[in-house]
């Protein structure tokens, strides 16, 4: 069976409602004899007639009016795809999944995923907390729309910033250099130091050793972590210091004492894959550099 075209159907909702061709023409700003032809034709395409037309006036058949409900839900899902389509260009509707840098989730996840809820509701948001490796990886794959890191140091992303700190290194409580308002990496040359696997970024572990050459020496590393949490452990047994950004104290507030490092700022980012054009994306990052603007995201869970 053919099917109806969306004008005939509304064509026959304006008779059926008006039972005049005349106020349905008018109401629907077209000639009478067009609307009589689309009628015909509809009754034609159905194999149906939907109107008894006599002195008398129009009335809708038996078909018709049981046609009538059906031909009315047809138009309003018509209208919905519609204005789901525009919202969708709007990014009002979809899904993202964004990645958060695990040792970065803890603070700075809350307030984002509760900033873009609030303002786009209807967006379905999926989040994972995750490691730099998997984070860059999945936005290059087009597993994840934006990432929240700190700065991979790696080609082909954009990024924005969103928040800068001070870099801190972390002693053990009691440490004799615990109670220093500043420190430099040279002051700590002769300690033993904890640091992340170099195989969990290599990218970052580069920039660690030219840090270290600018500050004439090479660290004797004792032990190495595989995650923010566990450095902060082994620092707080006494095993060695580490060099962190000054939230990563929202991990362990014992055991650990944070002390800034002269000059040294860590940056946390959004990035996204540059070629990226889906509106909802778009949203997100607008949601999230007003919330910058505004909060103090290292400091926001």
């Amino acid at each position: 069976m053919t099917l109806p075209e969306l004008r005939q159907l509304r064509y026959f909702v304006a008779v059926a409602e008006e039972l005049s061709f005349t106020r349905a023409a008018r109401r629907l700003s077209i000639a009478q004899q067009s609307l009589s032809q689309q009628i015909t034709v509809l009754e034609r395409t159905l194999d149906a007639k939907l109107f008894d037309r006599d002195s008398r006036g129009t009335r809708l058949t038996e078909a018709g009016r049981l046609f009538l409900p059906e031909a009315n839900a047809v138009l309003d899902r018509a209208r919905q795809a519609v204005a789901t389509l525009a919202r969708a260009r709007r990014g009002e509707v979809g899904e993202l999944t964004v990645a958060f840098l695990a040792s970065t989730a803890n603070y700075l996840l809350p307030p984002v995923v509760r900033a873009f809820r609030e303002r786009y509701p209807d967006v379905r948001l999926h989040t994972e907390d995750t490691s730099v490796a998997t984070l860059v990886a999945g936005l290059r794959d087009g597993r994840y729309d934006a990432a929240f890191s700190r700065p991979p140091l790696v080609d082909g992303l954009a990024a924005r910033t969103l928040a800068v700190e001070q870099t801190c290194a972390v002693l053990p409580e009691g440490h004799p250099l615990a109670d220093r308002d500043e420190l430099t990496l040279a002051d700590l040359a002769d300690e033993p130091w904890v640091l992340t696997e170099r195989s969990s970024w290599p990218p970052w572990h580069r920039k660690y050793d030219e840090d270290f050459r600018r500050a004439g020496y090479e660290p004797k590393i004792v032990q190495r972590a595989a995650s923010v949490p566990s450095l902060l452990g082994l620092v707080a047994a006494g095993v060695g210091v580490s060099r962190l950004a000054r939230s990563a104290h929202s991990l362990r507030r014992t055991g650990v004492v944070f002390v800034p490092l002269a000059g040294e700022q860590a940056r946390t980012q959004v990035l996204w894959l540059p070629e990226a054009d889906k509106p909802a994306l778009r949203n997100l990052l607008d949601v999230v550099t007003e919330l910058a603007a505004r909060t103090d995201l290292t400091q926001a869970g």
